[in-house]
């Protein structure tokens, strides 16, 4: 979930889809029917011709370097960029803000705590609890509005109403100290590892 808007998102993925859909489709008729495998090596040899005839048109100055080469560098190039701007954008996304403290703006700047902190702090604080082996935290926009969620994996025979009642805790303790009561969720998760982990109690 991100400020992405969802029917746009979906809507993308569903092009994605019926292209990639489309092109396995054509893929399998090739190698299956001989009418298609007859039509694509016409269509390849159609499209060498072309090739071949606008390189040699557009070729600059005589030499190797053609209209059409520098065209197909371009394209990708600008392919390459798209990619990286869209990978920064998920990336700050990923990153937003979380909390921001109700302080007016002064000299020093204002203080701000973003999900990073929020997760080293919670993280920390389940740590120190031997019931719990791993915990993830992330933070999403709902209708606009920062949501926290909280994903633990505990031990088995682990209460999980008590493991819940001290995330609650925690995330209390968090809003008191930020200044900001934020929405969350707390998820309980039981897995390979939780069966896997020896019941054994750390030294300290």
């Amino acid at each position: 979930m991100n400020r992405t808007n969802r029917a746009l998102n979906r809507a993308l993925l569903l092009v994605i889809g019926l292209i990639l859909l489309g092109m396995g489709a054509a893929g399998i008729a090739i190698m299956s029917w001989r009418p298609a495998a007859d039509i694509w090596e016409s269509a390849g040899t159609g499209a060498r011709s072309w090739l071949d005839q606008a390189n040699a048109a557009t070729a600059i100055a005589g030499g190797t370097v053609t209209g059409v080469g520098l065209v197909a560098v371009a394209a990708i190039v600008v392919v390459i960029v798209l990619l990286v701007l869209a990978l920064t954008s998920v990336i700050n996304r990923r990153s937003k803000t979380v909390f921001r403290s109700s302080g007016a703006q002064n000299e020093a700047g204002r203080i701000t705590v973003d999900e990073a902190f929020v997760s080293d702090a919670i993280k920390n604080s389940l740590a120190g609890r031997d019931e719990v082996l791993s915990t993830h935290v992330t933070a999403d926009d709902v209708k606009r509005q920062p949501v926290l969620h909280v994903s633990v994996t505990p031990r088995q025979n682990t209460d999980p109403r008590a493991l819940v009642d001290h995330v609650d805790m925690l995330l209390e303790n968090l809003a008191t100290l930020t200044g900001r009561d934020t929405a969350a969720y707390v998820s309980v998760h039981s897995g390979l590892r939780a069966r896997l982990a020896r019941d054994t109690r750390r030294l300290s």
